[in-house]
């Protein structure tokens, strides 16, 4: 585990290279060139937190922490505030224990998300970790809306080795988790996971859809835990933050994957979307394999954008 995880961290922080130079950077560059701290001083760094999709309100509490920081430490030196400000960022993303029970106990989870955004493809990776875990999975293909959704997800759940029920297009979805959850109990699986139509526009159908669903699961697998995971793509930045609210209008929704990380200068949304939502990022994409799908943790991901020289190292060999 500790190799994988090794192996993870590396390819984050690579990952990470575009976010890095639009935020990391900026923020050196601030340190080494402002000889006092001043108004200024923080202004620059606001501008640039925001500029780099932290977002409004994380950013101004970031500040105010490190401002309460540099007091009590009686910091005098701008190049001493780095670390004060890593601090900083990594309490904002503080959201309580990311907890896991679903893998724990027979469950069902539903993962909701607009379509583009790496839904199907983070249900398929969720079944191969699962599976590899010595689970029992069962998939639903609920999203019968988009065309070749189904074709998509089987080809995932082929790879998996693990079963999916429906995939036609056009089928009802509420009916497509019924047949599930009854195969997944007569087959004694231990998770039910469910990829559901993801259409934002229409959150009347959308919220209607997820409560049918919603009361099918409750009276056919009532004992089941339930998640609900919202897929994000990073790479919308704001907008992601945007659907985030949107869809916790509709469900009640337990935790966020953001896919697509290494390809985007956006990153900065992970801590915009911890703090502003409260609800914890659980899973994070940086590549195409199921390895490239990891467990987020908010510590390591600071650590890897703000990268010390010996993690640069550890990169090169």
């Amino acid at each position: 585990m500790g190799k994988e995880k090794k192996g993870f961290f590396s390819r984050l922080a690579a990952g990470l290279t575009k976010t890095r130079n639009n935020i990391v950077s900026g923020i050196d560059s601030i340190f080494s060139g402002f000889s006092s701290i001043d108004d200024d001083f923080y202004e620059e760094i606001e501008e640039i937190l925001i500029m780099g999709d932290l977002g409004v309100r994380a950013t101004e509490e970031i500040i105010e922490n490190l401002k309460g920081k540099v007091k009590e430490n009686k910091i005098k030196e701008p190049s001493a505030c780095r670390q004060l400000l890593i601090d900083s960022i990594k309490e904002q993303m503080q959201v309580g224990e990311a907890a896991y029970r679903f893998e724990e106990e027979t469950s069902v989870v539903l993962v909701i998300g607009v379509n583009g955004v790496g839904k199907t493809t983070t249900v398929g990776k969720l079944a191969g970790k699962l599976k590899s875990q010595g689970k029992k999975v069962v998939i639903a293909a609920a999203d019968t809306f988009r065309a070749a959704a189904g074709e998509q997800l089987l080809e995932w759940a082929n790879r998996a080795g693990v079963e999916m029920i429906g995939g036609q297009d056009g089928a009802d979805p509420g009916s497509v988790v019924f047949d599930a959850a009854s195969s997944a109990k007569s087959k004694g699986a231990d998770v039910l996971l469910c990829d559901t139509a993801g259409r934002l526009h229409n959150k009347k159908n959308l919220m209607e859809e997820l409560k049918k669903m919603n009361r099918i699961l409750d009276r056919e697998f009532p004992d089941a835990y339930r998640e609900t995971l919202v897929v994000l793509d990073s790479t919308t930045g704001q907008n992601a933050l945007s659907q985030a609210k949107q869809f916790g209008e509709v469900a009640d929704i337990t935790g966020i994957v953001l896919t697509k990380m290494d390809g985007t200068a956006k990153g900065g949304i992970a801590v915009a979307i911890q703090s502003e939502l409260n609800i914890p990022v659980k899973y994070i994409g940086v590549g195409e394999t199921i390895e490239d799908l990891q467990k987020f943790d908010a510590d390591a991901f600071v650590d890897a954008l703000f990268q010390t020289q010996e993690g640069k190292e550890e990169i090169l060999f």
